[in-house]
């Protein structure tokens, strides 16, 4: 057959080029040993010991249909033994509600012993099977791989390997041979050099991200009736307290490094406490989300003036005393740690939101960073103001205004409330929260914040509002054009601006966008074979259906208009499906690594071509070709970015017009 034609070059091809597979980008984060120990005359266990990589997991043992491969063993030969019970784990997998495939789902993040006892029936016995098994990080996923296994007793002759059992349905590679295209297209590719504007430090990008976020979240606090207040009770602390104009300047700029402290220890602290990762996952757990959701909707409420939400007065009373009656650095941390508690209220959902976003980074950085950001914007105008005292004649008096801002932050409260309800939502599959229903709110929201903000609607604690002062009206000029962009996104469009915080496109029930429909091959031969007709370049889509970051990519890439026009006028789209069950019309037999691997269904032909002609093993991954099957660009991996991800297609556009 033509597929298995072309198989036996990469044989060849593959054990010439061994060399520079050695420097593939084959990933194997879950490796296993695999072991068989008898636990008395007539019992026994295999012992299943994965040990998985940092940032990794393991797929369970029972997953629902529909989902991720689970891991399962299959036994080809089980002589003088009979299986007693199924495989039990050492330790219980986590369960979550995926909301990519509205499932709940189980994985392991660390290492796992899967045991599976057995009866042993005869001296001479053997245990013969396969282990087959997924593994995935927040960025990629390996395709269903394979661990092969064999036990036999001391005496046991094994006269019927599987491996050669039905030869009729086994094809040898080494007795095929194909065309001269067709073997240019199987052949192992040679990469181009690396490309310095394809390298990128994803985590230093989530940083500045985090870092800006975080600084503005500072600033807004800083504007709350928590804490504005605070700046000249603070400053005449300072004044009373020294006589000296220098040491008031330092005390003051001891004080703002002590607002940048507390806040930091606190980022860390939580951090510690519950660990990077346990943030990340509570990030996007379905209860941790909605009990978020909740929470912001009673600050909201609060922030609307229905109550105050405050601390026990006597802990912010016992701090301000201890900063009374002590002296030194000490009295200093005191009342930088008086502002902290005083203002709790205004900052607690701003700090919780961020913390929320900074734990997204994965690791420690993340909130230290949100947290130190929006500690330097609070402490920035505390130090200035205690340095330069007769700055607080031109500063503003508190009095209304300062309730108009926590008002506006309360509507902006209630505005993001509703991305955490829509994970939950998600997650637990309510469809409640559809894409359409979710925008349908934020353009209320964000129409009646510009009707506040023109005094057309007032709540119990404003003043009255005498005329529209122009800062007002221009931020309410803001919020109505921001609820007009969000108009077309109730028929589908695709709004980037805010794709981050609304549901996904398929959520929508109307959909008049048009983007990501375009021709797209599932088998490789044919697509290359159509490829060379059009004299088109080839895009190359290695998938899973159990691959999440596979589908969060075609949502938030392919199915743009941009993406998806490129593609169309330019490119021939094969998407190959590494975990796709359906089974080869024969078996085809390979040698891998020293290994006889059996290819048994069109997922394994796929999972081998990647590994063999492109070296690589993870989706989702992207190559571009030409009609000769040479690779014209470096591959892309995981990334949301469509201005990436077109500048990547272009390249490999440029590249193929240059060629030919």
């Amino acid at each position: 057959m033509k597929s298995i034609k072309h198989l036996s070059y990469i044989l060849v091809s593959t054990l010439v080029l061994f060399g520079f597979t050695a420097k593939a980008q084959i990933v194997n984060p879950i490796t296993w040993n695999i072991s068989f120990d008898k636990t008395g005359n007539d019992s026994g266990e295999i012992l299943f010991s994965a040990k998985v990589d940092k940032g990794w997991h393991l797929y369970g043992i029972n997953l629902p249909e529909g989902g991720p491969n689970p891991t399962s063993v299959e036994y080809e030969k089980l002589d003088g033994v009979e299986l007693i019970g199924s495989l039990e784990p050492s330790v219980k997998p986590i369960e979550k509600d995926d909301p990519i495939f509205n499932l709940k789902l189980n994985w392991w993040e660390s290492d796992v012993v899967l045991k599976q006892k057995v009866k042993i029936l005869s001296e001479d016995y053997a245990v013969i099977g396969t282990l087959k098994f997924q593994g995935c990080n927040d960025e990629s996923c390996t395709p269903p791989t394979k661990e092969p296994f064999e036990f036999l007793s001391d005496g046991y002759v094994l006269s019927d390997s599987p491996a050669e059992t039905d030869i009729s349905a086994t094809v040898d590679l080494d007795k095929a041979s194909f065309s001269s295209d067709e073997e240019q297209w199987w052949r192992p590719v040679e990469f181009p050099e690396t490309d310095k504007r394809n390298n990128q430090n994803i985590a230093e990008s989530s940083w500045w991200y985090i870092f800006i976020w975080g600084f503005v979240g500072g600033l807004l606090a800083l504007l709350t009736p928590c804490v504005w207040p605070m700046i000249p009770l603070t400053v005449s602390f300072f004044l009373k307290k020294n006589n000296n104009k220098a040491k008031s300047v330092g005390d003051a700029l001891i004080y703002g490094f002590s607002i940048i402290a507390i806040y930091l220890i606190l980022g860390l602290a939580i951090t510690l406490i519950f660990g990077a990762s346990k943030l990340n996952d509570l990030a996007t757990n379905a209860i941790f989300n909605l009990a978020f959701f909740l929470l912001l909707v009673v600050f909201a409420v609060s922030f609307f003036g229905a109550f105050d939400i405050k601390l026990p007065s006597s802990w912010s009373n016992g701090v301000d005393s201890k900063a009374e009656k002590t002296t030194g650095l000490i009295s200093i941390f005191f009342m930088a740690f008086t502002l902290a508690l005083v203002s709790f209220s205004c900052t607690g959902p701003i700090i919780g939101t961020l913390l929320v976003e900074a734990a997204s980074v994965g690791n420690i950085v993340g909130p230290a960073v949100g947290m130190g950001a929006f500690a330097l914007a609070l402490a920035i105008p505390f130090t200035l103001f205690a340095i330069f005292p007769s700055w607080l004649k031109e500063m503003p008096r508190s009095g209304g205004w300062l309730n108009s801002v926590k008002v506006v932050l309360g509507f902006l409260e209630l505005a993001l409330s509703l991305k955490f309800l829509s994970v939950a939502d998600l997650a637990y599959g309510w469809g409640i929260l559809d894409r359409e229903v979710f925008l349908a709110l934020w353009i209320v929201i964000f129409i009646l914040l510009g009707f506040y903000l023109l005094g057309k609607i007032c709540f119990s604690h404003d003043s009255p509002l005498e005329y529209v002062s122009i800062p007002r009206f221009f931020l309410a000029l803001v919020s109505f054009s921001f609820a007009v962009y969000l108009v077309p996104g109730l028929w589908g469009a695709p709004l980037k601006g805010v794709s981050a915080f609304v549901p996904p496109l398929y959520t929508q029930d109307f959909n008049l966008y048009a983007g990501g429909q375009f021709r797209e091959f599932d088998d490789f031969d044919e697509g290359m074979k159509f490829a060379q007709e059009e004299g088109r370049p080839v895009l190359i889509d290695f998938s899973g259906y159990g691959c999440v970051n596979c589908r969060k990519m075609e949502g938030a890439v392919f199915d743009t208009e941009e993406i998806s026009s490129i593609i169309k006028e330019n490119f021939v789209l094969i998407k190959l499906m590494v975990d796709d069950k359906k089974s080869l019309p024969e078996t085809i037999t390979v040698e891998e690594n020293g290994k006889k691997v059996k290819l048994e269904s069109v997922g394994d032909k796929w999972s081998y071509l990647q590994r063999s002609k492109f070296f690589a093993n993870s989706q989702p991954y992207y190559v571009i070709l030409d009609n000769s099957g040479n690779v014209l660009e470096q591959p892309y991996y995981y990334d949301e970015s469509v201005e990436k991800f077109a500048e990547w297609l272009g390249r490999g556009i440029e590249n193929y017009v240059s060629e030919y």
